[in-house]
């Protein structure tokens, strides 16, 4: 109950929580640029930060939305076709991809498969460093809590990032994973993400 109410306060800005220059210590960590996603069929987030003091700058957010009345391939390519334009604007150094979860339902989980495999293809092809974190990390992380909900998230990376209004939820899951991944390399406290 107590971690709950602490989460709860770091999200309304009652409590500060201390957030560490993601690029401190590191001289050639302060061009790298990180690319989050978050993979879903019918809307994957991504978001884009660059290292910066005192904290990392956005680049771009934004959900990837495939309406129902298209087709699995159609959407397959759509992802890709958006996320090659990304990396070709803003130039990501490293990206962070949630990592698998576990889903009860086998076609729901072949269809996250193709979105993610979709999501990784682009951006191997432009040869950037891959790394995956769980969703529970990311969440423990950036709220400070496993199960926190995407709303909390949301305004969370809204804080963190000095950000005008809370990104959209898809969006604000890509962002939360970027954020992790600087802070997981920035804390040797923190296990690492793991590179795939």
């Amino acid at each position: 109950m107590r971690q709950f109410e602490q989460m709860k306060d770091r999200v309304n800005g009652k409590s500060p929580r201390t957030i560490l220059p993601v690029n401190a210590g590191r001289a050639d960590r302060a061009d790298e640029i990180i690319l989050g996603i978050d993979p879903s069929l019918r809307g994957t987030g991504y978001g884009v930060i660059r290292l910066a003091r005192p904290v990392p700058e956005t680049l771009a957010h934004n959900t990837i939305s495939c309406p129902a009345r298209w087709e699995r391939s159609r959407c397959l390519a759509h992802i890709s076709e958006v996320l090659d334009d990304a990396i070709l604007q803003h130039s990501p150094t490293i990206c962070v991809v949630e990592g698998l979860f576990y889903a009860q339902n086998v076609k729901t989980a072949l269809i996250m498969g193709e979105a993610r495999g979709a999501a990784l293809a682009a951006v191997a092809r432009a040869g950037i460093e891959i790394y995956e974190i769980a969703p529970r990390r990311v969440k423990q992380a950036i709220v400070g809590y496993g199960a926190a909900q995407k709303a909390a998230v949301a305004k969370m990376v809204q804080r963190m990032l000095n950000l005008s209004e809370p990104p959209a939820p898809d969006a604000a899951d890509a962002l939360a994973l970027a954020l992790a991944h600087a802070q997981a390399n920035l804390r040797r406290t923190l296990m690492p993400s793991k590179r795939i």
